[in-house]
């Protein structure tokens, strides 16, 4: 019996805790599930493990933010499971990490940061895709589509996307924009302005706002349609989306810096190389604490030339499925994610 305390939502920890979850009670292992905050997702799986009874000498594992990875259940291994973008802790940060015999980290990026600045004994547990649900297709559309998918954030380079794309092209092109992005953390009106600045840009029409989807199989639907994501985030803690749009075949976009490049690689790719990092601040989440890629006109000219030559493989009729994406996808599957996870607590 393994206790797990562990969000389950439509967002990032959610998503993530919710499939190993799953995968782990299909592998016939048997959980007892402590939900951070009210489960959002109604599933048999789930409703029959909520709230068993606490079985103090098993394994307990905390899937949460790496500054709140103390408060376990029970006497027995305490394991933190956090998902981070930046590379250095404070000092609150360490602490709550410390609490913990063992940390799990779904990247090496992530291992390498926990125990040079901790100490903790880290396993890698990579996240996943549900291979079930995203499956390769191939887009009947004539224009070519580019899209993206996550929550508006300066982080995921929401603020430079925008500028590639219209630096990229002209109202000639036959191309299109689609950005299933909402942050719930924002009131209406800073959602409002990430909206506009897309909408009012000169291209405006030819981008299209997507609102989030509410099933797995609904992103899927979105996502089939396209040909391309583009993902210059300056920092990620795993990006699911990334690899969802992998086991569609589809070609990506994507920085080479953070978590994200335990899976992304030259030959699943268009990789953009980062030259430097800067302190990470956005004046809303991030205040200089740690460092992440810096996007200047290097990076934006590499992400420009890549959605170009996908453009033109595109109307050339030449754009190949992303077959490397498929087999990385199938290699990090939520069912190869439960058997790490099984063999981090041994």
């Amino acid at each position: 019996m393994i206790n797990i305390t562990a969000p389950i939502n439509n967002l990032g920890y959610g998503i993530a805790s919710y499939n190993i979850i799953k995968n782990l009670l299909l592998q016939g292992n048997q959980v007892n599930y402590l939900p951070i905050g009210k489960p959002e997702m109604s599933d048999p799986f789930i409703q029959k493990i909520t709230m068993q009874e606490c079985h103090k000498k098993n394994p307990s594992v905390k899937i949460w933010h790496q500054h709140e990875l103390h408060g376990h259940v029970g006497k027995g291994m305490h394991v933190g499971f956090p998902i981070f973008e930046l590379e250095r802790f404070n000092e609150l940060e360490k602490q709550s990490i410390k609490y913990n015999d063992r940390i799990f980290t779904c990247s090496k990026w992530a291992k390498k940061i926990v125990e040079q600045q901790t100490g903790v004994e880290t396993k890698v547990v990579p996240l996943g895709v549900d291979t079930e649900i995203f499956k390769p297709h191939d887009s009947t559309r004539p224009k070519t589509v580019f899209f993206n998918c996550g929550k508006w954030e300066v982080r995921k380079g929401h603020d430079v996307l925008v500028t590639c794309f219209n630096a990229a092209f002209d109202h000639s092109d036959e191309v299109e924009l689609w950005m299933m992005c909402s942050n719930p953390f924002y009131s209406p009106e800073q959602q409002s302005q990430w909206e506009k600045l897309y909408k009012e840009s000169p291209l405006g029409d030819k981008i299209r706002i997507i609102p989030r989807q509410n099933t797995h199989r609904d992103v899927y639907n979105v996502m089939k349609q396209a040909d391309c994501g583009v993902f210059p985030a300056r920092a990620e803690g795993w990006n699911l989306e990334l690899l969802e749009m992998m086991a569609c075949g589809k070609h990506v976009i994507a920085t080479e810096n953070s978590a994200h490049t335990e899976f992304c690689n030259a030959k699943n790719c268009h990789l953009v190389s980062i030259d430097n990092l800067e302190p990470a601040q956005d004046g809303v989440w991030f205040h200089g604490q740690g460092s992440w890629a810096s996007l200047g006109s290097n990076q934006l000219e590499q992400v420009v030339a890549y959605m170009r030559a996908v453009h033109q493989l595109k109307q050339e009729g030449s754009l190949e499925t992303n077959i490397d994406g498929i087999y990385t996808a199938k290699e990090f599957s939520w069912e190869n994610s439960a058997k790490k996870f099984i063999k981090g607590l041994e």
